[in-house]
């Protein structure tokens, strides 16, 4: 087989994909990671200037919105990649295989939607506060709901992930079908 008539074969095109939403996943983790780190340090300095040096630095609550942001909504969507999200998988241990089936593409799917409306709606409100500043910090207003786009998107890219490995009877869940 050529190197041509691999790269046209769906699995290889698949392992790449694959590769790539784990390496996307990866960088979500070091970013949400980091942003705690830094989110524990600016609270550390907000006690040490309000207790030490009597002068409270003001700028810490609006980046510490700001942080809490990228961590929920990237740490939302790793855990949609990992499958450690919110999924209930008693209903789906309770039931047939083929059940179980419908139970995890439909799961699979609704999030792909919400991801998508969480796309859709958070650019929207991203470019319609892009305009105004946030007190304090004088950064864009839209940098706010920016962690929501691309958290949806993530979650919308993932979870087709997701789906892709159903189709191609890769799908690893514990929960999912045994063969």
């Amino acid at each position: 087989m050529t190197d041509r008539q691999d790269h046209g074969d769906p699995a290889s095109a698949f392992n790449a994909i694959d590769r790539l939403l784990d390496r996307v996943a990866s960088l979500c983790r070091v970013i949400t990671g980091v942003s705690l780190v830094v989110l524990t340090v600016i609270f550390g300095w907000l006690v040490f200037g309000r207790y030490v040096l009597n002068a409270t630095p003001t700028w810490v609550e609006q980046v510490a919105l700001l942080l809490v942001m990228v961590i929920a909504f990237l740490g939302a969507a790793v855990g949609v990649h990992e499958h450690s999200h919110l999924a209930v998988t008693a209903f789906r241990s309770a039931v047939s295989a083929r059940m179980r089936l419908v139970f995890i593409v439909t799961t699979d799917l609704l999030l792909a939607g919400f991801g998508l409306l969480m796309l859709v709606y958070g650019a929207q409100l991203t470019v319609f506060k892009w305009g105004s500043m946030i007190p304090l910090i004088q950064m864009p207003e839209g940098l706010r709901s920016l962690p929501l786009t691309i958290g949806g998107a993530l979650v919308m890219l993932f979870s087709l992930g997701h789906l892709m490995r159903i189709v191609l009877r890769r799908d690893l869940r514990r929960d999912s079908i045994e063969e």
